[in-house]
């Protein structure tokens, strides 16, 4: 844990230009253990050879080029928590709940006189 820490700590440090690099360096390696050439992932991805290379580069100038890489090689998970929606504690929930029903309007109500 201490070790997430650590790294979670430095990338704050690291320029976007650096944190580029790294993602480029970890999209190859990844590449390169699934045995892909370049080629291979560009007709895969629907991009061109040259995105892949810029891309492995650290030139990471479409989000989409990036998505498609990412999904192409299985690694979507890597934002997956960028993607969750967040979760409301019991409280939180039972708080909205009551808001909600607070804040319907309600039926008028007919009067009915008595004549007596």
């Amino acid at each position: 844990m201490l070790t997430n820490a650590i790294i979670m700590e430095d990338i704050y440090i690291l320029s976007d230009a650096q944190i580029q690099k790294k993602i480029g360096e970890k999209i190859k390696a990844t590449r390169l253990k699934q045995n892909i050439t370049q080629d291979s992932l560009a007709e895969s991805a629907s991009i061109s050879r040259s995105s892949v290379q810029k891309v492995e580069s650290g030139e990471i100038k479409s989000f989409d080029t990036f998505l498609r890489v990412l999904r192409t090689l299985g690694m979507l998970d890597e934002l997956h928590h960028l993607c969750e929606e967040e979760q409301l504690s019991p409280s939180e929930y039972y708080d909205m709940v009551n808001s909600i029903k607070r804040n319907r309007r309600k039926r008028a109500r007919k009067l009915v006189a008595i004549n007596i």
